[in-house]
């Protein structure tokens, strides 16, 4: 019985709809447009947002980091006293599920010298064999990656090599001081030249091989264990196991996210300025759609009256009007969306390169990654929008004498 009433709901709101086509296709194609600005923005910048985040996990946080406690806020003042012990006691990281490799950090500072020139910089000894091995990580400009067997190589950032001159090849010294056993150095070949997503990073970076770091140091341990996994979605659970299997008072987990805070920064700020397209296209809607039921209602008014006379109820005509702007939010929010599926294949095809951000030295491809939540928050915003628009015509309508109406029929 419900379905009988439903289906005969849905022909009287279409025969409603295609007695007006001209007005009915411009309210739906009005919907259309908007939702599809608002999916294609939305896509752009999760597509945006996506790209930057593995491309910053990959290149200097890794998706976990284990060091320990009180590391990342203390550390820079005291790196010695926060150690971590040898490799062999991380062992357990490669058995855990998801992880696709783990690599240990040592951290320092010192100078960087060539000929006559003289340069600070913050290093990072870390494995060639596991560590930073994918474009998305390092992109080398310049030279080659550094390999297991290759002690003696380093790499240097694109702004620090810019700075001391250096190239693939040359010779250089580094020369740190550590509080316990003085000043230490080690002669050093420049194996390739790179560049991360960070500016700032690149202008005073050194990557060398951990063994060549720990002998400059003096240590035998690590700073941090950086993990990476095969999926940045699974980061909270494996960071949560980590944490139940480490003894909190010797070890802290972190995740990329709680690292890298100029991205979420990013992310607060972009999302600013997409609710500012929500806002707007919830105005058009709002507004054409408001218009359009209302002309309707004037124009159906004798129909109105005559269907109250028969003992139609008055919140049966509201539902009704009210439906009738829902299936308008239906139609165009369904078409947008493939209208946005269709900007993102041609956008794709394009192949667009987009510049860099501020402060980063890499662009991007653009690309619109409609996701299916994107699609569903569309598709919502288009009926709850279109039927909030309809509620007053539709009160309007329900309102109505049915005298007077039935007066203005004839």
């Amino acid at each position: 019985m419900m379905s009988m009433r439903l289906f005969a709901l849905i022909n009287i709101i279409l025969r409603n709809l295609l007695r007006q086509r001209r007005r009915a296709l411009i309210a739906i194609f009005s919907v259309a447009f908007g939702i599809a600005a608002l999916a294609v923005a939305n896509g752009y910048i999760a597509w945006m947002f996506y790209d930057f985040r593995e491309a910053t996990i990959e290149s200097q946080y890794a998706h976990i980091q284990v060091t320990r406690p009180h590391y990342h806020e203390e550390g820079r003042a005291d790196p010695f006293r926060f150690l971590l012990p040898d490799d062999s006691a991380a062992a357990p990281l490669a058995q855990l599920a998801h992880v696709r490799a783990w690599g240990p950090r040592l951290a320092f500072t010192g100078l960087l010298s060539k000929g006559e020139t003289t340069l600070s910089f913050i290093g990072e000894g870390f494995d060639p064999a596991t560590d930073l091995t994918g474009d998305r990580a390092l992109r080398i400009v310049a030279g080659s990656r550094l390999s297991a067997g290759d002690p003696n190589g380093i790499l240097l950032g694109k702004g620090l090599a810019l700075q001391l001159g250096a190239k693939p090849g040359d010779a250089v010294v580094i020369l740190v001081d550590n509080p316990g056993t003085g000043l230490s150095a080690i002669e050093a070949r420049v194996a390739g030249i790179f560049e991360s997503v960070s500016k700032a990073y690149d202008d005073g970076a050194i990557l060398v091989p951990i063994q060549a770091a720990r002998r400059l140091l003096k240590v035998s341990g690590a700073h941090s264990w950086l993990v990476y996994l095969d999926d940045t979605d699974n980061t909270a659970a494996v960071a949560e196991a980590l944490r139940r299997g480490l003894d909190a008072r010797q070890f802290e987990v972190r995740t990329w996210d709680q690292l890298a805070e100029f991205y979420a920064r990013a992310v607060e700020l972009f999302r600013q300025q997409l609710d500012v397209v929500r806002f707007i296209v919830f105005a058009i809607i709002l507004l054409g759609i408001g218009n359009t039921m209302m002309m309707s209602v004037m124009e159906r008014t004798g129909e109105i009256g005559t269907m109250m006379a028969l003992g139609i109820r008055r919140s049966a005509v509201l539902n009704q009007f009210l439906a009738e702007g829902a299936l308008i939010g239906v139609l165009g929010g369904l078409l947008g969306v493939l209208l946005a599926g269709m900007i993102g294949i041609a956008v794709d095809a394009m192949q667009i390169e987009m510049p860099p951000p501020p402060s980063l030295t890499r662009g991007y491809q653009a690309r619109i990654l409609l996701t299916p939540a994107i699609a569903a928050e569309a598709l919502g915003i288009a009926v709850v929008t279109t039927m909030l628009a309809s509620l007053y015509p539709a009160w309007k309508a329900s309102r109505m004498e049915i005298v007077d109406a039935l007066r203005k029929y004839r």
